[in-house]
């Protein structure tokens, strides 16, 4: 008998948000599976969109768990590298590399390695936190290629700032950016630049930013990317985070629960425990009356949570039980909505699933 504390993974609706953000651009789509598959697991993400033509992660362990799978479409490393040692591992292990800062393209220069790689050229067109200056852009090209070090094809990359905000000035800002400094590259025959810059808000909202690759992640989780919205027409949401009732006490008018006393009863009523606390990834700050489904009906959190529980009002539905399935969020009861209670985004919300709750994938 297992604690009941689990996140169920839906790889048929996985599956489905991929095929949607390949229907909507036409081009080519790099499943984002960094920080554990964006908390679904690294393993049943990547098993699933195993036809995927490249992965992108943030880091060479990232990498290299994946590698350690079997699977072997290529894979970038977001940051690029941390250190000149990663270089050699990613030309055993076809890793593409973003090249971001001038010590790491100085790094690629002197590597000894023996073939050349595939490189993304980092530019920074406004959100000021990876990537050359526009103005650097076309040196930086012309040494990489001189340096034979670059494959004849590679990618120049940027990343949108406020591309869930459509109609914020930024957006066309950085476009225009992207697109003029692409535009004085100098590019010898025989070699391709590609793009990209589209992420989940842009795929799904500016068509004008479709390159020939496209970077979707949020949106393969089925959420949506724009912070008033629960869920986006389309996409179906691929985690469960699921428990169950431990247990049930009644208590009196004026009596509280849990730490610090955050909630005093105002009649005679019934609490339900139910196993699943921030040590799980559930927000600590969630407040009182945050949501919770049981038997398919909205309850109250009541009561600071704890590490390992929470608790909730059960006073209006009597006939709940020990061993009732509580959904803290999923398909019924959108991330998004518990995480605008709770002042934070689905994406903290998902990544911050522990390790110490099962993935079970499910409708494979």
């Amino acid at each position: 008998m297992a604690r009941p504390t689990k996140a169920l993974i839906d790889v048929e609706a996985l599956r489905s948000n991929y095929a949607l953000t390949l229907q909507k651009t036409g081009g080519k789509c790099m499943p984002m599976v960094k920080a554990n598959g964006y908390g679904h697991g690294t393993e049943i993400v990547c098993r699933a969109l195993g036809n995927a033509e490249a992965f992108g992660v943030a880091s060479i362990e990232e990498a290299m768990e994946i590698r350690s799978l079997g699977i072997m479409v290529p894979i970038l490393l977001l940051e690029g590298t941390f250190s000149a040692d990663e270089i050699l591992t990613a030309e055993k292990y076809n890793f593409w590399l973003l090249i971001e800062n001038h010590r790491q393209k100085h790094d690629l220069i002197k590597a000894p390695i023996k073939k050349a790689l595939t490189l993304w050229l980092g530019i920074d067109t406004g959100l000021h936190r990876l990537g050359f200056h526009p103005s650097e852009i076309s040196s930086v090209y012309k040494d990489l290629m001189s340096s034979k070090k670059m494959k004849s094809t590679s990618v120049l990359a940027s990343h949108f700032a406020s591309a869930d905000q459509p109609d914020n000035a930024t957006v066309a800002l950085q476009l225009g950016t992207f697109d003029d400094a692409y535009a004085k590259i100098e590019i010898p025959p025989n070699h391709r630049v590609e793009q990209s810059i589209a992420n989940s808000a842009a795929i799904l909202s500016l068509p004008k930013s479709y390159r020939n690759w496209q970077r979707p992640g949020y949106m393969l989780y089925g959420n949506s990317p724009f912070p008033q919205e629960n869920l986006h027409e389309g996409l179906q949401p691929v985690m469960q985070f699921v428990s169950a009732v431990t247990s049930i006490r009644s208590i009196n008018n004026g009596e509280s629960v849990g730490y610090s006393a955050t909630w005093t009863a105002r009649r005679k009523s019934l609490i339900a425990t139910v196993s699943a606390g921030y040590g799980d990834g559930y927000p600590r700050h969630a407040p009182n009356n945050t949501p919770v489904l049981i038997g398919g009906k909205r309850q109250p959190l009541v009561g600071r949570v704890s590490m390992d529980m929470i608790t909730i009002d059960i006073t209006d539905e009597p006939e709940i039980q020990i061993g009732d399935v509580v959904t803290l969020w999923g398909p019924d009861l959108p991330v998004n909505e518990i995480a605008r209670v709770c002042n934070t985004n689905g994406y903290e919300l998902l990544s911050g699933v522990t390790s110490r709750v099962p993935r079970i994938a499910i409708n494979q």
